[in-house]
């Protein structure tokens, strides 16, 4: 009896269990998205948005859309369906914009707004760490293409891919910051890694519990997205989402 009463209180006396930490996170179309962390961390990546067949009607609105800024804005290279809309966003915004310095000086976003990244490095963003990881593609003017992980305060982390052919070092982004959620580029063409490459580098480098695919569909040579489902769609971590329609992941 003793002995249950001394459970009982220290069941009650117990702190309770914090609620899992997520993302929410909008697809823009391509290769875009926003990102918001549990404390209100604002982030765009790629937000190609103008020209972009796929993006909300909503978000094609520069000067509304930077009328509430993001905390900042992730570019992972500089090809204009990535990076066509940054600089605009940049100056109507005045959002610090994440880059290399080269491709952010080549892009012309002002000198106060470069917060400058490289391979390897990390910055801290409201809530969220942002590390630069490799990215296997091309990128003027110095050739160096980023991906992103973010990682939340609990450890919750999240991949953007970018553009790029799956590569070894894909492993230790695995080892050092083991993503829970990546946004996978599958678009192949011309361009990158299809939808079968891309799903070999999920299997042998990464252990996520939620796959986003994107990079797909837009435009020609690119797959379509019956092409990319007939590919991924068997993988019950695969999250399809709508262009402008929220996710919790």
């Amino acid at each position: 009896m003793l002995l249950s009463l001394s459970l009982l209180a220290a069941l009650l006396g117990a702190a309770p269990t914090p609620p899992p930490q997520e993302f929410r996170v909008t697809w823009l179309g391509h290769a875009g998205f926003e990102v918001v962390s549990p404390g209100g961390t604002r982030l765009l990546i790629d937000p190609w948005l103008k020209e972009n067949p796929r993006a909300p009607e909503a978000w094609k609105d520069l000067a509304r859309l930077a009328r509430t800024p993001p905390a900042a804005i992730l570019l992972t290279h500089s090809h204009g369906d990535h990076a066509q809309d940054v600089h605009t966003l940049a100056r109507l915004s005045g959002a610090p914009v994440v880059g290399t310095g080269e491709t952010l000086r080549w892009l012309k976003v002002p000198e106060a707004q470069q917060l400058t990244v490289n391979v390897g490095g990390s910055t801290r963003i409201g809530d969220v760490t942002v590390h630069a990881v490799p990215a296997m593609h091309s990128c003027e003017p110095d050739g160096r293409p980023l991906g992103y992980v973010l990682v939340l305060p609990g450890g919750r982390s999240l991949y953007h891919t970018g553009d790029t052919w799956l590569f070894g070092d894909m492993a230790l982004v695995q080892e050092l910051l083991h993503p829970d959620i990546v946004l996978l580029n599958v678009g192949g063409g011309r361009y990158g890694m299809d939808p079968r490459t891309a799903a070999l580098a999920v299997r042998k480098y990464f252990r996520p519990s939620v796959i986003v695919p994107m990079h797909f569909g837009t435009f020609e040579p690119l797959a379509t997205e019956p092409q990319a489902r007939e590919v991924l769609g068997s993988d019950p971590r695969v999250r399809w989402l709508t262009p402008g329609v929220a996710a919790s992941l």
